[in-house]
This record gives C-alpha cells, structure tokens and sequence, in this order.
C-alpha cells in the first residue's frame, strides 16, 4: 500500500512538471508568433521602401488631392538632381471586353516615360519598357491643360486580367467610369504587365494602365475642382544623392518649396519611421505576452513549492547532517531554470510549428503574412534567457520557504 502510494506521488509530481513547462510553453509560443510574423512584414515593408526606385513621394489629403500634375512635373524636373518626376492617378473603373463582359478593374494614369525611372528593379521588370502608350510625355493630349489635343487611347492591361479574359494585344476594350457602357470610350491594347504579389492581398490584381490625361478625362478629373488630379507624384533622383541624406534632404527641401499644403517625404525618412515603429511594436507584443508569461511563470512557483513541501523531511534531513544552504537553494534554483529552460525551448518551438501552420492552412491573407515570418536567433535567445532569469524569481520563492523550515519540525 505505501509503494503505491509513493508511485501516486511521484506521478503527481511529474504530471506538475509537464504542467509547468506547458505552461511556460504556451506562455512563450504567443510573442514568438506575434514578434516573428510582425518583424517579418515589417522588415518585408522597409525591403520594399529601400529598394523603390523613386526616393521622395509628393502627396496630398483627401482622394486625388494633388492638382495641376503635369505642370509641377515640369517644374520638378527642373530641381538639380531629380531624375524622374511620376505622378500617379488611381480610380477604380469598368472594363468591357469585346465579349461583352463587364469588371471593375484598378485603373493608373501615368506619364510614360517618367514611370518607368521610378520602378523598383523587382518592378521594372514587370513592365515593357518604354511603356506602349503613345506619346512619352503626355503632353499632346494634354495641351497646356485643354486637353484639346489628340489622345492615343491605348492601354496596358494587367496579366491576371488578360489571362482570365484571354485579352490579346490589338484587341479593343471599352472603359467607362460607371457600370453602364454608353458611357465609355473605345481604348486599343498595346501590351500587358505583371502584377507583384502584395503583403497582405491576392497576387493578382486585375488592372489597367493608360496615359495620365486620358484616364482624368474619362473620370472628368480635368477641371473644376480637381484640375489635372493625381495622387502621389513619385520622385527618383541621381544615384549619388539617392545615398547621401544630407543631398537627399536638400532635394526634398527644394521640392516641398513647391508644394505649400502638400505633404513631401523621402523613403528615408519612412524607413526610418517604420524602424522606430517595429521597435515599438515588438514592445507591444512583449508586453501583451507578459501576462501568460506571468501566469506561467507563477505556475512553476506553485509547482516548486509543492516540491518543496513533499520533500521536506528531505531537506530537514540534509540541513541536520549540515550541508550548507546556498547548495540546497542551488538545487531548487537549478530545477525552475532547467523547467523554465524546457519550457520556452518548447515554446519557440510551438510558435514555429504554429507560424508554419499558418501558413499552410490558413485564408490567403494570413497565409501571405506568415510566410513572410522572420525567426531572429537574437531576439529568440534573449527572450528564452529573460524566462530563465525570471524562473529564478519563482525558485527564489521555493528557496526561501526550504530554507525557513524548521529541522525539527521537517523531521517529524
């Protein structure tokens, strides 16, 4: 009867430890998913941001907020050091296709020989360069701003979409700004582009690219209150300046001396702003994990107290013969760090498996976001070594409730 019961204990106590390193495991698996899928479209974002091929962005409030964008081009241009000066027009229209099929498509007014320039050599190669659009300035059409002149009508068309509705260079499209094809105009298909996979989006976009001056007709963004409407205008400058902030920053000063009420920013900048905030971000989530890693960890002190007080009789036996504190502690301390230890080990672990998991199975969206998942030894390491360190806040605890048994009363 005593064997078994001494065989019950001691199931007991090995059914506390796994609870505990679970626990901690647990505990740890939520800021390793949270920091490494994080980090991971953080630093996907600044790979993005470093590699652009234009370095400073004109932007305005509100939806197609930057006016007169053929005349600031020009003036742009004319900063020592700029390159390329591209503004970009974005309006969501219809596409009927010569079979009659209707679909919104994602339409992008462009001047073509000043997007080019700002292409990111992952993206330049997406494109056929120079882009088929007629006249490389767009500056017929738009006829100091009457655009009184001759339009091109041709238009560029996504892969996904010429894929799926088997568009072919030559063949005639008809777009409108609304659903109803009376109210479009006839453009003619030079070519197709690829479409980048997007961070957290499908991989394909259906999409349309057409002159600048063609695409504010066709959404009257001409005159009014929206005269030669555009949303971004995207700067490259000169190599030397593109790695030189101070340079960098002369350029972008001289071009915000343009714009009084718009917002001008270098990709520097940005990537600067996007560093300071996945620092804060990573804090975040450490922060949001401390109260399982609390819970853990107030989990093991529980489970070392209780082995204190089973082995009790133990420790007042060892304390009589007169083996020094400090050895006694050093054990307790030694058996939480090496709990703790399997624990987070286990949890960077799970949080692996699980990011992985994620990415196997979960919707498109979260599928994209996992797979670009960065696990950073470093970061790993000191997050494994901060739950050790704190696991001897929990054997402290133990330690100090072996060391205050009284021998007689352990021995009884």
């Amino acid at each position: 009867m005593r064997g078994w019961r001494r065989a019950g204990a001691l199931r007991h106590s090995r059914l506390q430890f796994v609870l505990a390193v679970a626990a901690i495991a647990t505990a740890v698996a939520l800021p390793v998913v949270l920091v490494s899928v994080g980090g991971g479209v953080s630093a996907h974002e600044l790979s993005n941001l470093e590699n652009a091929g234009y370095q400073i962005v004109v932007s305005a409030p509100g939806v197609h907020g930057i006016t007169e964008a053929h005349y600031y081009t020009h003036k742009i241009l004319g900063i020592p050091g700029v390159t390329a000066a591209s503004p970009v027009l974005s309006v969501t229209i219809d596409a009927f296709t010569p079979k009659g099929a209707v679909t919104p498509v994602l339409a992008e007014g462009v001047i073509p020989d000043q997007f080019g320039p700002t292409l990111s050599p992952a993206e330049a190669g997406l494109f056929p360069l120079p882009l088929p659009l007629g006249d490389p300035t767009d500056l017929v059409h738009y006829a100091n701003g009457t655009y009184d002149g001759p339009a091109t009508y041709d238009v560029m068309v996504s892969s996904p979409y010429a894929d799926e509705y088997h568009i072919t260079t030559g063949e005639k499209l008809v777009l409108s700004p609304a659903a109803n094809r009376s109210l479009g105009t006839n453009y003619t298909v030079t070519g197709s582009f690829g479409v980048p996979p997007s961070v957290l989006g499908p991989t394909g976009a259906f999409a349309v690219l057409l002159p600048l001056s063609d695409l504010q007709t066709l959404t009257g963004l001409t005159g009014g209150n929206d005269p030669d409407a555009a949303d971004t205008i995207q700067i490259a400058v000169t190599g030397s300046i593109s790695t030189n902030p101070a340079a960098l920053a002369q350029v972008q000063s001289k071009v915000q001396g343009l714009f009084e009420y718009y917002g001008v920013s270098s990709l520097t900048q940005e990537a600067q702003q996007l560093q300071a905030a996945t620092g804060v971000l990573t804090g975040f989530y450490l922060a949001l994990s401390s109260v399982g890693i609390t819970i853990g960890l107030l989990f093991l002190a529980l489970v070392l107290l209780r082995r204190v007080e089973a082995d009790r009789r133990s420790i007042g036996i060892r304390r009589a013969l007169g083996i020094p504190s400090r050895t006694i502690a050093a054990e307790i301390l030694g058996g939480g760090a090496t709990l703790a230890l399997i624990g987070a080990v286990a949890g960077v672990a799970a949080g692996y498996l699980l990011v992985e998991a994620l990415a196997t199975w979960a919707s498109s969206a979260v599928q994209e976001a996992a797979r670009l998942a960065v696990f950073e030894p470093p970061l790993l390491t000191e997050l494994v070594g901060g739950i050790v360190g704190l696991s001897l806040l929990a054997g402290a605890v133990a330690t100090r409730s072996a060391l205050r048994l009284e021998i007689t009363e352990a021995l009884r």
